[in-house]
């Protein structure tokens, strides 16, 4: 009879985070310190929905901690599209924001698929993290 032990391993959720948090904040400030770069992240809510824009503050909160610069936009309900990617179009335009955020879900009068085509693809938040480790 095979007796094998299985060991498990648990993992520390927040060492981790720690860790991660610490090493970001290393890079950004060593990318501010030999380049004169801040990474700075814009984010654009549309609407009153109280869990977007809890989600969307805890962004900026993060952004904060870890040296980024970051705008948010609040946006009434109401907003037209074309005030939306007017807004977008400025923040690709814009040379200290490297990363946009479109808080989804948006008003069933906005196209959603137009909006995140809207954003510069070196912007997308998706691509973030690979385009800051490319400047370093």
């Amino acid at each position: 009879m095979d007796t094998q032990i299985n060991q498990e391993k648990i993992i520390d959720g927040k060492k981790i985070s720690g860790k991660i948090k610490d090493d970001v904040k290393a890079s950004t400030d060593l990318l501010k310190s030999e380049r004169g770069i801040t990474p700075g992240l814009a984010f654009i809510i549309v609407g009153e929905d109280p869990a977007s824009k809890v989600y969307v503050r805890n962004k900026g909160k993060a952004c904060d901690e870890l040296g980024f610069f970051s705008v948010t936009e609040h946006l009434p309900e109401d907003v037209s599209e074309k005030k939306l990617l007017d807004l977008i179009g400025e923040f690709n335009d814009d040379i200290d924001i490297h990363g946009i955020l479109v808080q989804l879900r948006l008003p069933p009068h906005i196209n959603q698929q137009k909006v995140i085509e809207k954003i510069d693809y070196k912007k997308m938040l998706t691509d973030f993290i690979r385009s800051m480790q490319d400047i370093l």
